[in-house]
């Protein structure tokens, strides 16, 4: 009880200053990499708070997990170093019997991040599908921000429009298109949005210039023209289907394709990896005085780099077809909760076969 008691309350604050650390990080690179986007126009700037809420929603797992990893090999490592596990040990207590009061601990752990991860991450690729969606179907004038030269979707133009919100009147129009081997240069004092039937916008032009260079032919042409129609937005098409990522875990079982059992694996993988990831912690820590607890750490960040890796190489197999689901899944997840088991076994009763070797070897001296 004591031990439990004790075991806890150092994994429990080792823990929770490790999340608030690996948060804050994740948060501030996320947070930096949406504002980029949003600079460059490929994200709407009024949404970077909730894009930014929904990218941390799907790194919540893989923090815990890492976390819950760096806990255990911490506290493990202070206990060796202050020679508090050579007291339990010498109390008969040993590696196997620690296995307990850590999962204990690391069972509500377990829990929200199979939660997470069967749930919440679905969602929120949900959301920012539909986010993304919804920024991405803008026409090209909606794009465009008044006095600013600004790209369109698909690459081909580029915009200056001295725009008002209000009535979707454009004045001093000036595109740049680069369609078929054609460059074109079009100029206008206005212009206006027009819906057609299909759905498509287009942007009439008033009392304007435009001049065109075909490079294969070295020809160059320039006209003049009252009235010229350009299209801005491509008519209304139904909706895509959702990506894998998106998608329940029950859908993702009932349509077993490559994308989705890659997804699934990937999602068991984050399920399975607390567990394998305390027991491979248990295994690792050591006392060494010479390096002390940095030594551990170091390996324990170096075995969950490989552990994740795994997991992310297992997702691309599968998904393109090179790997077998179950196959991968059980060799990588259950392999590793096997082989994490058998050395803490081997720990816990000091390698017996070295110990029956010695008695061999003084039977036949």
């Amino acid at each position: 009880m004591l031990l439990d008691n004790t075991l806890r309350k150092e994994l429990a604050r080792s823990f929770g200053a490790t999340v608030i650390v690996l948060v804050t990080i994740v948060m501030t690179m996320t947070l930096i990499r949406t504002l980029g986007r949003a600079a460059v126009g490929g994200i709407d700037p009024s949404e970077v708070g909730l894009i930014t809420a929904f990218a941390l929603m799907r790194q919540i797992p893989l923090i815990l997990n890492l976390a819950l990893f760096i806990a255990v090999v911490s506290t493990l490592s202070r206990m060796y170093l202050d020679s508090e596990m050579v007291i339990w040990q010498s109390s008969g207590i040993n590696l196997m019997q620690l296995i307990a009061p850590v999962l204990r601990f690391a069972w509500p752990v377990f829990l929200g991040v199979a939660l997470i991860a069967q749930f919440v991450q679905p969602w929120s690729h949900q959301q920012m599908d539909l986010l993304r969606e919804r920024y991405e179907k803008r026409s090209d004038i909606d794009r465009v921000e008044p006095g600013q030269f600004q790209e369109s979707a698909n690459g081909r133009r580029v915009f200056f429009v001295d725009k008002e919100s209000a009535t979707q009147q454009a004045r001093n129009v000036f595109i740049y298109t680069h369609e078929h081997g054609i460059e074109s240069f079009t100029t206008a004092k206005s212009g206006r949005l027009v819906q057609a039937d299909d759905g498509s916008r287009h942007l009439v032009l008033d009392n304007g210039m435009r001049v065109e260079f075909k490079a294969q032919q070295q020809e160059l042409r320039t006209s003049e023209f009252a009235q010229l129609s350009v299209q801005v937005s491509e008519a209304l098409t139904g909706d895509a289907s959702p990506s894998a990522k998106s998608l329940h875990t029950l859908a993702l079982i009932q349509s077993p394709t490559l994308a989705n059992l890659g997804e699934l694996s990937w999602r068991m993988g984050l399920t399975f990896a607390p567990l394998n990831l305390v027991l491979l912690g248990l295994v690792v820590t050591r006392a060494n005085p010479r390096v002390g607890r940095s030594g551990n750490l170091m390996l324990a960040v170096l075995i969950y780099a490989v552990y994740a890796n795994m997991a992310t190489l297992g997702q691309s197999w599968i998904t393109q077809g090179r790997a077998e689901f179950v196959a991968w899944v059980t060799g990588v997840h259950g392999g590793t909760l096997v082989l994490a088991l058998l050395a803490l076994w081997w720990r816990a009763e000091g390698a017996p076969w070295r110990a029956w070797r010695s008695r061999v070897t003084a039977a036949q001296a």
